[in-house]
């Protein structure tokens, strides 16, 4: 199956159609999408993109749309999270996607944040998920190792910056590595930045596709959506496409 993450930027009311043209041109079969606050603007992007099944909830982040009847979906809001997860098996059990976005912001006091979010979606999925499942969304971090250029990022959250000593520890990332994920993206592409942020100025990787190790085989592609005629017009992030084995 392919597994689409878009961040479809504020809600997306009024790029309905650029939106939905991208996601056509990515053949998804299921599709996991971040600010997606507006049932309606899920609705029309579904009917325009050709997915007769979505779910989405009114100013709840995540939604999804799907080629087929999935076994079941539902949102999360674990303790100290600023937003629910998403939560949605496939037909007949063959993967479950767990959909994230995670606090916005870089700074030392969001990154603690989003430390707390990880972990309580951790917690929940070791108690719900012992088969073949997979963590994609808009993380809003970066992992460990990887630059940030704090003079391109935008001028109001350069205050931010300075109060956290111009250092950010980023550690959501690699709590998740020590939670015994595989980060699908850079296992596949581990000499390519993999910008995802933002369309008009790369510079950052903010969307992520996570899998357990043992289930790391099932990743047949990782790819970050960057050629595509209304790309820019949709939203401010690059989707992020993925090739997943699961028979």
């Amino acid at each position: 199956m392919k597994l689409l993450s878009y961040n479809i930027h504020f809600g997306g009311a009024g790029r309905e159609d650029h939106i939905a043209a991208v996601i056509r041109g990515c053949d998804a079969d299921v599709v996991v999408l971040q600010e997606a606050t507006r049932p309606e603007v899920v609705r029309r992007v579904a009917e325009a993109a050709g997915f007769p099944v979505w779910g989405a909830r009114p100013g709840h982040s995540l939604a999804f749309l799907s080629r087929e009847k999935v076994s079941q979906h539902d949102w999360h809001w674990p303790r100290g999270a600023k937003r629910a997860f998403l939560d949605v098996t496939t037909a007949e059990g063959a993967l479950r996607v767990y959909g994230v976005h995670l606090s916005a912001v870089h700074s030392y006091w969001t990154e603690r944040r989003r430390v707390r979010e990880m972990r309580s979606l951790l917690n929940y999925i070791a108690g719900h998920a012992p088969g073949p499942h997979v963590l994609v969304g808009d993380f809003n971090t970066l992992a460990p190792g990887e630059p940030l250029n704090m003079r391109r990022l935008p001028t109001r959250y350069h205050p931010l910056v300075w109060l956290s000593a111009g250092r950010i520890r980023w550690e959501t990332i690699q709590i998740t590595l020590d939670a015994g994920y595989a980060d699908g993206y850079r296992r596949l592409h581990p000499g390519d930045k993999g910008y995802t942020f933002p369309v008009w100025d790369p510079h950052v990787r903010l969307d992520y596709l996570f899998l357990p190790e043992p289930f790391a085989p099932m990743l047949a592609d990782c790819q970050v959506v960057r050629e595509h005629e209304a790309i820019k017009q949709a939203s401010d992030h690059f989707p992020l496409l993925a090739h997943i084995k699961t028979a």
